[in-house]
């Protein structure tokens, strides 16, 4: 199973290291991520495994947005296959 986790905000150190530590923590792995920053914002989206995770998506969903509000960014994590179904025409 796969998910999409998108990362906002206002830039700052450590948002990556601290996203992919915590997914690494849950049994995700990282299979793709792409990253910008503009101006003084950052957007992040990765594509994650999650078929080594003990944890269900709607557990690990809340957790993510948790450890988005400490640390002041919006983190959203969603089954790949609703990213989907909402982003296509």
């Amino acid at each position: 199973m796969r998910a999409v986790v998108t990362v906002t905000g206002k830039d700052k150190k450590g948002i990556i290291a601290k996203i992919s530590a915590f997914l690494c923590e849950k049994g995700a792995n990282v299979e793709d991520i792409s990253q910008t920053i503009l101006g003084e914002y950052f957007a992040m989206i990765m594509i994650v495994d999650l078929s080594e995770s003990k944890e269900e998506l709607s557990v690990l969903a809340r957790e993510c947005s948790e450890l988005g509000k400490q640390i002041g960014m919006s983190v959203y994590m969603q089954h790949e296959d609703i990213f989907n179904a909402m982003h296509s025409v």
